[in-house]
């Protein structure tokens, strides 16, 4: 049979069901049942049922939740109530009830909503149920939950209507449950050493702080152009400036960039910088802040991505990017002096390069084509080139390079910080290079920033600066293949 068949058969069907609830619906509004209902006070959760039984059995609870099965039985109906912590069996007796009231329970479906109040026992199977001596109807749900609602298997629907993929898949609501804690769990622990949480424009006159295309908007009133950040690092570093010495901000970054298993256009970071440290007090930072959410949220330091398992325990290893690209590419960058034999080398890895490319840039293109998916292991990469760091201080022993890191789990890079660059005449030609890239094509190319180059001037303390991708953490700490399993909603096409 044709797909388009198949399809307007579902749909058919779908709309018969649909009909049906509303059909109900109305017989509740006519027996004096009001189908979506209002507040009701709770005395207790599933979980805190099941896991207190001990002490609640016999004694009566009232729970709310979601109707996810009904089985009826003549004069007794079993039912599994859903609600914000689990699942739990609820038990209608007829001599209970009552006639009319019992009998209102075959215009229940699953999906509604109820209330449900009555004492706590264990079923002749051992199953802990709550016998209902009283309910109220909260909500009627005008859709049937898809037809397997204990497993809905469509990726693509599940992202796209995230509210069913949170009714019917337990594992889902757990990742999302997490990711809060884990959010939740970086706030405490910066708190705890004395860092500030700030918040810094969304909307900017100029995109900075990362190498990245930006998406612009405009205000009306203003007769201007504005930008959605792509970073938070620059007003953060004005704040160093104006004395506040550990500050941290989490939010929402926006790049105007393509769509893949590890990137989505819109996404959540948090951003650290300190007064009077360097690289080396991020990657402290870093391994500790990633151990504590494991060990606070998961209860272990040991996890399993993917089928690898990593160990989050500090201290991580450290490696330069030089020797990684030795290592896996068999070539040395320390022999190799200049932008000329840098392309060679490139040309001769059969790499694609996009005008004059640069000793720093063709080092930075090897590591992200060989070497990253090599890093399963947490390790830090240190030793950045100057050409793709425009915001990070210059090594003292090789002014090729920064004192600059990126933290990596699963070949994955889940942070990027730096000893901070204060000094603003270096930093005027930095932005200088970058500009005259932009002018040449490069959207991603840092804009002229002067407001950051005046307050750089006032005086920013030595400091180090640091930004970890919240996404790809919950990623890796709870096992999810995708960024748009962490993601509430992630950035689709529409049908």
């Amino acid at each position: 049979m044709e797909q388009d068949q198949l399809n307007e058969m579902e749909q058919d069907r779908l709309n018969e069901l649909m009909k049906a609830r509303r059909q109900k619906m109305v017989q509740l509004k006519e027996k004096g049942v009001e189908p979506f209902g209002s507040k009701y006070v709770c005395s207790h959760y599933s979980a805190e049922v099941i896991g207190q039984f001990d002490a609640l059995e016999n004694k009566e609870v009232s729970l709310a939740g979601r109707l996810t099965g009904i089985r009826t039985h003549g004069k007794a109906t079993f039912a599994d109530l859903q609600d914000y912590k689990g699942k739990i069996q609820i038990y209608f007796r007829l001599d209970q009830l009552g006639e009319e009231k019992y009998n209102l329970i075959d215009l229940f479906d699953i999906g509604d909503f109820i209330a449900v109040k009555g004492p706590v026992f264990k079923t002749r199977k051992g199953e802990i149920t709550v016998a209902v001596h009283d309910y109220r109807f909260l909500t009627k749900a005008l859709r049937p939950l898809p037809e397997k609602w204990h497993g809905l298997k469509d990726v693509e629907l599940r992202y796209r209507q995230r509210y069913l993929d949170l009714i019917v898949n337990e594992e889902v609501r757990q990742t999302f449950i997490n990711r809060s804690k884990i959010i939740q769990t970086m706030r405490d622990v910066l708190n705890e050493w004395g860092f500030l949480e700030m918040e810094t424009p969304i909307m900017q006159t100029i995109a900075g702080g990362a190498l990245a295309r930006p998406f612009i908007t405009y205000h009306n009133a203003l007769d201007m152009k504005l930008y959605l950040r792509i970073a938070t690092e620059l007003h953060l570093k004005r704040l160093l400036v104006g004395g506040l010495d550990k500050v941290y901000e989490i939010g929402r970054i926006f790049r105007n960039e393509g769509i893949s298993p590890f990137h989505n256009p819109e996404f959540t970071s948090v951003e650290i910088y300190q007064s009077y440290a360097d690289y080396e007090d991020m990657m402290s930072i870093t391994e500790n802040l990633i151990y504590e959410c494991a060990r606070r949220v998961l209860g272990k330091s040991e996890i399993s991505y993917q089928g690898e398992t990593f160990d989050l325990t500090p201290p991580w290893p450290r490696e330069t990017m030089i020797n990684v690209v030795h290592k896996y590419c068999g070539v040395d960058f320390a022999k190799i002096s200049d932008d000329a034999g840098a392309r060679e080398a490139a040309r001769e890895a059969g790499l694609e390069l996009e005008g004059e490319s640069t000793w720093g840039e063709i080092l930075n293109l090897f590591f992200e084509t060989y070497c990253e998916e090599q890093l399963c292991q947490p390790v830090f990469i240190l030793g950045y080139p100057i050409d793709v760091s425009p915001l990070s201080k210059r090594m003292d022993s090789d002014p090729r390079l920064t004192y600059r890191f990126e933290g990596f789990i699963a070949g994955k890079e889940v942070a990027n910080a730096f000893t901070e660059l204060n000094d603003p005449i270096d930093q005027r030609e930095r932005f200088e290079r970058q500009l005259a890239r932009r002018q040449a094509g490069d959207e991603e190319a840092h804009m002229m920033d002067e407001d950051f180059l005046t307050a750089l001037e006032y005086g920013m303390p030595p400091a180090g600066g640091l930004g970890i991708g919240i996404d790809r953490v919950v990623m890796i700490l709870t096992d999810s293949p995708s960024i748009r399993d962490v993601i509430l909603f992630p950035t689709l096409k529409p049908r």
